[in-house]
């Protein structure tokens, strides 16, 4: 075996970069520590050492540089749930440019729309997509055989000289818009995620975590990775068949001793297997985030694992920043309360800076001093002024404080829907609906079809003498949506509700069609 790569010294104290931060000190201190298992069908595993993954990502981003891009270039990274989409992550931060994730679930219109939109000179292309390639050709493609290339460049000597609050990554969220927008995060919010290590994970560095999620979801990418090796420790992701058997089958074979998954994924696993016959016996809890957790979910786990799941609530603009302490009580109905260090505040909905008294609802906010704190929005200077209040930045989620410092979420003060942990913006789809054959009119909603469960509707007024079915709207919705900013449901109704001001009143159309029984 070749000697290791030497890993590059510490960088001064007034430079920060996030995938140096990941990896070099582990290299440095404990190379030979297992960083990742992929786990494949069968048991597969593909295994990367810390020493390894610094190597690759070194290797990786000097050849970058060697293409010539700008500094601060965005680099659109389009790949599975593979080694090869952490390596490319990694490696374009490492190299001084901006990473542009993007969900492997994304139609090639949409990716468009996002490569136009950011003004990404380059793309990372995985096996899976290179029939993609003609559709980008006006970029610098990177396809497989490109980026091995590419890895034959000896190693960056150091990781890029970033200052903490230089750009990092870019991802793209749905806001109240028809469009996608691109929140901007820094260096430093790799370490604006320090608080929720022990306020919500309980992470250290002889965890094993393993995460249901792919890695190019913004949740896996944080809490399945960035956060585990930060903290030294091993992380397991799954690119196989997505079975609910399979996770209690991976707690048990890898000895995982934390979980983190969206509440659904726990409910399949309760529905479909038989706990009790699988040794959990090393795990110490689970973690939950991207949709709400349900407290009679939690009992059930309990009930059936001997563990608790702890529930986190963020945004794509900071991550979570509240959550449930592990060890300590779980109070049902809330997501829990303020990580140690932060700042946050309950804020009157129509305006002002002075937090609420304890009890009154109001629009949760964060202070802009926040490491974790997105830069901005990309190229949308009116929207990131909209959500900046003095020195809070706020978000659309309303809640209400109590006493003891306990959250209570009272739902969004927008339609922004949620869909199975992602956020998707109901002017999206419609959009995407509105140049269907046989449809008028189109009003998109997220509601509950049990108690614990949401999905996104679609409220359809046929044209005059069309035939329309939900089949074809939902093909078409195919052909145009990444698989989950699509309706689950379609109902055909006789008008769409509107304001007074005849804005498209999706709340109230709702509510006349698809009431849930109280």
């Amino acid at each position: 075996m070749p000697a290791p790569d030497p890993v590059p010294p510490p960088a001064p104290a007034d430079r920060f970069n996030l995938a140096a931060h990941c990896l070099a000190a582990q290299a440095r201190a404990h190379g030979d520590k297992v960083a990742l298992l992929l786990v494949g069908e069968g048991d597969e595993v593909e295994r990367w050492t810390y020493g390894q993954m610094d190597a690759a990502v070194r290797r990786l981003a000097a050849g970058l540089l060697t293409l010539g891009l700008p500094p601060g270039a965005r680099v659109l990274i389009r790949s599975g749930n593979d080694a090869g989409f952490v390596i490319a992550f990694l490696a374009t931060i490492a190299a001084g440019l901006v990473a542009q994730p993007a969900s492997s679930q994304l139609t090639v219109e949409e990716v468009l729309s996002l490569v136009e939109d950011s003004g990404a000179v380059a793309v990372i292309l995985g096996a899976d997509h290179l029939h993609e390639r003609p559709a980008l050709s006006h970029l610098t493609v990177l396809a497989p055989d490109d980026v091995r290339r590419l890895c034959e460049t000896p190693p960056l000597a150091a990781y890029a000289a970033t200052a903490p609050d230089d750009p990092a990554y870019l991802v793209y969220t749905s806001g109240t818009t028809s469009r996608p927008k691109g929140v901007l995060h820094a260096q430093r919010a790799l370490l604006g995620r320090r608080p929720m290590y022990a306020d919500w994970l309980g992470l250290g560095a002889e965890d094993v975590l393993l995460h249901a999620g792919a890695v190019n979801w913004t949740y896996t990418l944080g809490v399945g990775l960035l956060d585990p090796w930060a903290c030294g420790a091993t992380s397991i992701l799954y690119n196989g068949p997505r079975d609910p058997a399979v996770w209690p089958r991976l707690i048990a074979r890898w000895r995982a001793t934390l979980f983190a998954a969206v509440p659904s994924v726990y409910r399949q696993m309760l529905k479909a297997c038989d706990l009790t016959t699988f040794d959990l016996s090393s795990l110490r809890h689970g973690v939950a985030a991207g949709e709400a957790l349900p407290f009679r979910l939690v009992e059930d786990w309990h009930a059936a694992t001997g563990t608790w799941i702890y529930e986190s609530l963020g945004m794509s603009e900071i991550s979570t920043f509240i959550s449930c302490r592990p060890g300590e009580p779980i109070r049902p109905g809330s997501p829990g309360r303020p990580q140690r260090g932060r700042r946050v505040a309950v804020l009157p909905v129509e305006a002002g800076e002075t937090p609420l008294p304890v009890g009154e609802t109001g629009l949760l906010a964060v202070h802009r001093s926040d490491p974790a704190l997105m830069l901005g929005y990309w190229n949308r200077p009116e929207e990131e002024a909209a959500v900046m209040r003095g020195d809070w930045f706020v978000g659309g989620d309303l809640a209400a404080c109590d006493a003891d410092g306990w959250l209570w979420f009272h739902g969004r003060n927008d339609d922004v829907m949620n869909a199975l942990g992602y956020r998707v913006s109901p002017l999206e789809v419609e959009k995407a609906l509105a140049d269907c054959p046989g449809i008028a009119e189109v009003a998109v909603a997220e509601t509950r079809v049990r108690e614990d469960v949401s999905v996104i509707t679609a409220f359809v007024v046929r044209a005059p003498d069309s035939d329309l079915t939900d089949d074809r709207v939902l093909a078409h919705c195919s052909g145009h949506l990444a698989a989950y900013k699509a309706p689950r449901r379609v109902l055909f109704v006789d008008r769409v509700e509107r304001t007074a001001n005849g804005k498209v009143a999706r709340k109230a159309t709702a509510r006349r069609n698809a009431p849930f029984p109280a």
